[in-house]
């Protein structure tokens, strides 16, 4: 992975990660959209310029490719860099949170 890739994509924003969880199978925009609400119990909306700018610049990057156009939507998947980015990712949220288990753990609870 080459350093421009991590100084953008390492730590992500929740749009970008939302985005590459998603299209661990082909989806679209608005599908990405409809999917994330509903992971999220309705808590995060993607809106429309910032889902189609971040799909654009992560298409531009090679995280995700273009597959196919369906209904005049275009269909998108994650690539290997994709995946490996948010595998980073992944890791690094589940380190913050050991982390913040451990301290409350170990603390009783109490801030």
């Amino acid at each position: 992975m080459d350093i421009h890739i991590k100084k953008v994509y390492v730590p992500m924003t929740e749009t970008g990660f939302y985005i590459l969880l998603c299209l661990q199978e082909p989806n679209h925009g608005y599908g990405i959209v409809q999917k994330v609400k509903e992971m999220t119990g309705g808590e995060i909306v993607l809106a429309p310029g910032t889902m189609y700018g971040s799909l654009s610049k992560m298409e531009y990057d090679g995280l995700i490719n273009f597959v196919r156009e369906e209904n005049k939507r275009r269909i998108f998947v994650i690539t290997k860099l994709g995946t490996e980015v948010l595998n980073i990712e992944m890791k690094r949220i589940e380190r913050l949170y050991k982390n913040m288990k451990e301290l409350r753990s170990g603390s009783g609870g109490e801030a």
